[in-house]
């Protein structure tokens, strides 16, 4: 039996990940973090209905509150904005300092745990709005480092399968796959409606409004 670990955040991208390892016939160990973020409880209650359907092996939840004492982010710091005018030039205020690279290393040490050949990661450059650890020479220099870093015997492929995909296509194959988007969640505000305003609300919507498909979680009106 092959084994991957996958980050699922509750977004759709992780999901859709997540789905794609399971079709390529690895069994899936589901992995999330809780680091403080603003809609916390919301992306944890997705990741456990994702993980549920999936049917996964094993399921993990970290907490990392340590990011909130960092700071430098609208994600965990109250005292900073979310965004809501549209994408900004440069790194933008909600990137979260080398979020995916703590996040790889401790998907690295389950990996080893378990005997995983691989680890998903639902990383998009598209959607990255600027985030310097979404991106694929980023990713693939993490993999040469982990495997230099771990047991001879530890051969991981990280996988990244939707890194240059747009909105609308992850929007498509999600639905061809059957992943259940109305479990998902993107909003960087609000944890009972989107906001539609945010960044990764309007980059969702827009995924959503180009595929011709009606987003099937709840906007403010």
């Amino acid at each position: 039996m092959k084994k991957a670990v996958c980050i699922i955040s509750g977004g759709m991208d992780s999901a859709l990940g997540a789905k794609i390892a399971q079709n390529e016939g690895y069994s899936i160990i589901a992995l999330h973090f809780n680091y403080g973020q603003r809609t916390e409880k919301k992306e944890l209650d997705s990741f456990r209905k994702i993980s549920k359907k999936l049917g996964c092996i094993e399921s993990y939840e970290i907490e990392l509150d340590f990011f909130k004492q960092i700071g430098a982010s609208a994600l965990v710091d109250d005292s900073l904005e979310i965004p809501i005018n549209g994408i900004e030039e440069g790194v933008p205020i909600t990137y979260v300092p080398f979020r995916n690279g703590i996040f790889i290393s401790i998907a690295t040490a389950l990996a080893e745990k378990h005997g995983a050949e691989a680890l998903f990661i639902g990383v998009v450059e598209e959607d990255s709005s600027g985030y310097p650890d979404c991106r694929d020479t980023y990713i693939e220099s993490m993999e040469e480092s982990i495997n230099l870093g771990t047991k001879d015997e530890t051969k991981l492929k990280i996988k990244m399968p939707l890194v240059h995909m747009k909105k609308s296509e992850i929007v498509l194959k999600s639905v061809e796959l059957s992943v259940p988007l109305e479990d998902t969640w993107s909003c960087y505000k609000n944890e009972d409606e989107a906001c539609g305003i945010c960044d990764s609300c309007r980059l969702r919507l827009n995924g959503f409004e180009k595929a011709g498909i009606v987003d099937p979680i709840r906007y403010i009106k």
